[in-house]
Formats: C-alpha cells, structure tokens, sequence
C-alpha cells in the first residue's frame, strides 16, 4: 500500500500535513488524523467538503451535479469525500483550522548549532525529534530557549528532513538575536509551532521570477531544495538584494543548487553605494519587461514592505502584471513577519 502526503491549507493561514493511503478519501485520512474537515452527507451529495486542489494527481469518485459541477472539477475543485489521492497533493480549504478542530502542530527539537554568517546574519540549525510537514516558503515559531518568547522564521531546509535550517537577521537589542550571539548551546531545547503562513511554491507551470530581500532568501532557499529533488523545465530568474557584499550569505549553497537544478539565474544587487559590484541600487533597478514574460511569469518575493511596495509599484510603471504575484513582508523588527500572498 502506498501512502502520500496531503497538504491541507486553511484560512487562517495553518497548515496541517497528513498521510493519505491510496485506497483512502481525504476526508477519512483527515478524520483519522483528528481533523475534521467540513462534512455533511460524505456521500458527494451535498457539496459540503468542496476544496480546491492546488497541486497533485487524484481520482473523484461519485458526486452529483448539486454538489460540484464538472467545470468545477476541470478547474481544480474537488469533494474530500470522494476524493483518492493518486499523488502528494495540496489543498486548500474553505474553513479555519479552528473550526476543522485542528491547530499549528508543536514538534520539539535541540539546537545543532549556530553559523554567524555576516554581522547582520545568523544561521540556526536544529534537530527535529521527527520531520515536520511543511510547504517550501512557509514559517514557524521558533522559541527562544530561556525567555519563554518565540519569534517567527521561514525554512531555510527542504520539506521532509528532521533537521531544519533557518537564516535569521541580527537585530540589535533582539531576543533571538541576544540568544544566537551569546548563550546558543548544543542540545538546547526549543519547539517550533506551525507551519503556516500562504507563501509557498505552487506547481511551476510557467517562467519564475524570484526577489529576495536579505534574509529574504530563506523560503527560497528551501523552494531551491525542493525543485532541486523534482526538476523543473521552467526557467527561474533569482534577484538576491542585500545592501552590502558581506550580506551576500549562502550564495555558494544559492549557486550549487542552481547548477542542481539548471535554468536558474541568480542575479545579485548590493544598495551600498561604496561597496564595488556589477549591480547597484534596488532590485527597482534592474527589473526590465523582459523579466515579466509578457505577463506570463509567477513571481514570488520575501522581503521588507518598502520593497514589496515598491515591486507592486514597478510592475504598473512597466505597464505589466504577472499571471500570479506571491509575497510576504517581513518587518525588521522583534514582531516577526507578515504573511501574505497576492494572486495577479
């Protein structure tokens, strides 16, 4: 028997990721697994289990025109009812993880180390008592060992792995920044709560277009792991900015992945305006139409609001919008980051 993996997204921006056998329906795999998915008739009657299928193959058994048309179904939507999987799947869910009687799992772990990559950045690498499901792009809470508080970080590692990687920003001041600079041990104890957050890598169907501000590079890092395990035949153009040479962090592992992968191009911007490099100012700067495929790219962006901001603002002066525009800002501040996703 087989089992896959089944992302569930829902509203509030949790995600929960369950095992699905192949003789089994979403909706029985999830109910096993303690969610419970939006559910009336379980028969493909009532259309109450209706979600979208982001990404994934899977048959649909019965359902009748009541519950979902079959223009519905060309498109991607399907009843967890009658739905089997036939391969890792993505759905999103019309509910809140609140009211499928879920939440953010908490999977323990101790600290590996900790990599001073720049003065402005850390690494942080931990040891998971087992691997936690997670879509590449999104976030967890990390605690703070001895503070009780906890701060929100994207992957850095590739789905699957009991090891995860994060890059984090040395903020002056900053609890997990006085944590990493001075008293990280081996074997310290922190948890992370998650995942979440609606930036991830969908299917890539179409030319990509990455921006990264700073430790921006996270999420991109773990999607770099992913199409580096699956392949892609889409060309992926990554713009990495950071204000100086020195915040250039984790470009060897950038690069080695790329050539991993081919069809990547990795373009990166220095704001410092005394430092030397072929490529100054703002990624502003140097996006062109060119970048934009007519339209017909995805484009996904981490980084600061300003340049989120100013991206959107780009894309009007060129007099062209992207099939999909997936970002998050994260705030230079101890709040953590903003997570959000817009689709062109």
């Amino acid at each position: 028997m087989t089992s896959y993996t089944i992302a569930l997204n829902f509203e509030d921006g949790v995600t929960r990721v369950i095992a699905c056998d192949d003789d089994e329906k979403v909706s029985d795999a999830a109910f096993r697994q303690k969610i419970n998915l939006p559910m009336d008739c379980r028969d493909g009657v009532c259309g109450t289990c209706k979600c979208f299928a982001e990404k994934g193959k899977y048959a649909l058994e019965f359902y009748m025109d009541e519950s979902m048309s079959d223009e519905e179904a060309a498109q991607g939507y399907v009843l967890t009812c009658q739905m089997v999987p036939q391969s890792d799947c993505v759905i999103r869910v019309p509910a809140s993880s609140a009211v499928c009687k879920t939440a953010p799992e908490a999977v323990a772990g101790e600290v590996l180390g900790v990599d001073r990559f720049s003065d402005t950045s850390f690494g942080l690498r931990v040891k998971l008592v087992r691997p936690m499901g997670f879509l590449p792009g999104q976030y967890v809470n990390v605690t703070v060992p001895g503070t009780g508080a906890h701060r929100s970080y994207s992957f850095s590692s590739a789905p699957g792995s009991d090891m995860a990687t994060f890059l984090i920003r040395n903020l002056p001041g900053g609890v997990m920044s006085g944590y990493l600079s001075g008293g990280a041990q081996p074997g310290d104890a922190v948890t992370l709560t998650g995942p979440m957050g609606a930036f991830y890598l969908r299917p890539v169907t179409r030319p990509q277009l990455w921006l990264a501000g700073g430790t921006g590079l996270a999420p991109f890092l773990s999607m770099l792991e992913q199409l580096a395990e699956q392949c892609t035949d889409q060309p992926v153009t990554l713009y990495y900015a950071v204000t100086r040479a020195a915040d250039l962090v984790e470009l060897d592992r950038v690069q080695a992945l790329a050539a991993r992968i081919g069809g990547v191009e990795v373009i990166t911007i220095l704001a410092a305006s005394d430092d030397d490099h072929p490529r100054k100012g703002f990624v502003t700067d140097h996006l062109t139409v060119d970048d934009l495929k007519g339209g017909d790219v995805d484009v996904y962006l981490c980084g600061p609001p300003p340049m989120v901001d100013a991206v959107r603002a780009h894309f009007t002066t060129l007099g062209i919008e992207p099939a999909n525009f997936f970002y998050e800002k994260f705030n230079p501040t101890e709040t953590g980051a903003e997570a959000g996703a817009a689709a062109a």
